[in-house]
């Protein structure tokens, strides 16, 4: 009995394309995996692509030389999109990290003022000081009080320094009866700086206060300095915002304690007058 003849399985052109065809798929997936694992440059991407093309001669007629080339030219078709949408994704990541940079320096605290705007801003407080002391000066001889007060004036105020013993008795916060004429006209004159920040200051000499009423000087200088800043108030239209009283207590000696002619310099009411660069 004759044996029969194995058919040998077919197959030919179409075994080999799928394989080939698997091939290129695979190589897909390798590029795709470099270019998930590395930075894309353009200029090296365009050279892989240019260098690809060159190597498949059968790329570029369009995939025609094997079969009809489909798989070929899709695969260069799905490499020139990944081309794409890579330098896509780049830019908008360049662009969604330099946004939060850009959120970060608007947040940045503005930097402090340098040295040369320091000098600068201190020189303009310190003329305009000297401009409101020369009219208060003018002011104060019209009302013919201008023996009875002294200036001073810095980079942020004029100061009007009044001697405790005018105002007040010994250990008292009572503004005396004789004293008020000139807390009137000095007044008036504060009234013109109503935009100005006023502040109104108490200190006494380093001598323990020896009455009930009073615990120390601390409290003595408080309650002389509210008593002159309730009064000023009370007859100026002065807004009460703008004026602020503190007690300085023995603390701030301006002459020497351990001399009667001291400690009565050092007994005194002092008035500073902002300039408008100090009295936000």
């Amino acid at each position: 009995m004759a044996k029969r003849k194995v058919e040998e399985s077919g197959g030919g052109e179409a075994s080999w394309l799928n394989t080939f065809a698997d091939l290129m798929n695979l190589l897909l997936c390798f590029f795709v995996l470099l270019f998930a694992m590395s930075t894309v440059d353009a200029d090296k991407w365009d050279q892989l692509i240019n260098s690809m093309q060159n190597s498949f001669s059968i790329l570029s007629s369009g995939g025609s030389t094997v079969g009809e080339g489909m798989m070929i030219a899709s695969g260069i078709s799905q490499l020139e999109m990944l081309d794409q949408y890579f330098r896509e994704n780049t830019n908008s990541s360049d662009a969604e990290e330099q946004e939060p940079m850009d959120d970060m320096e608007s947040n940045q605290p503005e930097p402090e003022p340098s040295e040369a705007l320091k000098q600068e801003l201190e020189e303009a407080g310190l003329k305009e000081s000297e401009e409101m002391a020369q009219k208060i000066e003018q002011e104060m001889a019209k009302q013919q009080i201008a023996d009875k007060a002294e200036i001073d004036v810095d980079a942020q105020f004029v100061k009007i320094t009044l001697n405790g013993a005018l105002l007040f008795d010994s250990g008292q916060s009572q503004i005396r009866e004789d004293a008020l004429p000139l807390v009137d006209k000095l007044s008036k004159i504060l009234e013109q700086y109503n935009s100005n920040l006023i502040n109104i200051e108490g200190h006494t000499d380093n001598v323990p206060i020896s009455n009930t009423k009073y615990e120390s000087n601390d409290l003595l200088s408080a309650y002389r300095a509210f008593a002159v800043k309730d009064y000023i108030l009370g007859i100026t239209a002065l807004e009460p915002s703008r004026i602020n009283a503190t007690g300085c207590g023995e603390y701030n000696p301006v002459a020497d304690n351990s001399t009667p002619e001291g400690r009565a310099r050092n007994r005194r009411v002092e008035i500073k007058i902002y300039n408008s660069y100090n009295s936000n």
